[in-house]
């Protein structure tokens, strides 16, 4: 198993409450130009989940499972920073009090944090109930790999993916490769400790050609010559692993989301290609 700091972490309680779904303009200009209107940001999203397709969808950055957010904006700011991909989620509030789930990822722009609960509880929940989690994975590092960034990733996940050790650095499973001409809005972001950064789709033809039309909620994937250390730029050779947690979108510019997860300014991160690399096989519930 990979070294960490893990027994340095401290774990804090930060909260928000499910999102309604907000609209600044009654529709979304597509790529195409014509004028859609679609659901999107926030709620509780019954019907899709980890685990499906990011594609095909009737919807324009769709966040699965249950979306929340703080009333304030600063700590706000303090749930995406600190809430991290596998940490426990608790409802503890209204009719499905107790019911436990995780956080799957982090958008930006909106600044939701997205969290699973299991398809058959979603019913006992309501917009506006309060979710506690237990935020655990600010400050991990991989003891032996300095130069490896980690971030919003929970250390029981991370130890999880059967990350495999080398000389130069590590073997991280993935289930695609993405290179850093497809990433698009979110680039330049001061940090990349909280939200995401789009894979843009407007070009379908090398969406295919690259794999990535197969992409599912909760996926794995490398993003090459892409630095995430200190922000979110373009680096030759640098290499960042990131989740895939919104989907498809049809704004020029956009696509499905990616939270960071892994980032390193010179090649030490090696991907191993599985369909299986993905939060859902790692959590136990695919």
């Amino acid at each position: 198993m990979i070294k960490t700091n893990r027994d340095s972490l401290v774990m804090q309680s930060v909260l928000g409450e499910i999102a309604h779904p907000r609209k600044q303009n009654y529709y979304v200009m597509s790529q195409e130009g014509t004028i859609e209107h679609l659901p999107g940001i926030g709620a509780i999203t019954y019907n899709v989940g980890i685990g499906d397709s990011v594609y095909g969808w009737a919807a324009d950055h769709m966040e699965p499972g249950v979306s929340i957010r703080n009333p304030s904006d600063i700590e706000n700011n303090a749930l995406l920073l600190l809430a991290c991909i596998g940490n426990e989620a608790k409802v503890v509030s209204g009719d499905g009090k107790g019911i436990k789930g995780f956080v799957t990822g982090k958008h930006g722009g909106r600044d939701n944090t997205i969290l699973h609960f299991d398809k058959n509880e979603l019913e006992l929940l309501c917009v506006g109930d309060r979710i506690q989690i237990k935020a655990y994975g600010m400050g991990l590092k991989l003891v032996d790999y300095p130069a490896i960034k980690v971030m919003s990733i929970a250390p029981d996940v991370l130890e999880t993916m059967e990350i495999v050790e080398r000389n130069d650095g590590i073997e991280v499973p993935v289930v695609a490769e993405v290179p850093a001409y497809l990433m698009g809005s979110g680039m330049g972001a001061e940090t990349s400790y909280k939200g995401d950064y789009d894979i843009m789709t407007g070009d379908k033809r090398e969406i295919k050609k690259l794999g990535l039309d197969r992409l599912r909620f909760g996926d794995f994937v490398i993003l090459r010559d892409c630095d995430n250390t200190y922000g979110r730029g373009y680096l030759k050779g640098a290499v960042t692993i990131g989740v895939v947690v919104h989907s498809d979108c049809v704004w020029a510019g956009h696509g499905p989301g990616v939270v960071t997860v892994l980032s390193a300014k010179q090649p030490c991160i090696f991907p191993t290609f599985t369909p299986k690399a993905n939060v859902g096989y790692y959590m136990k519930i695919l």
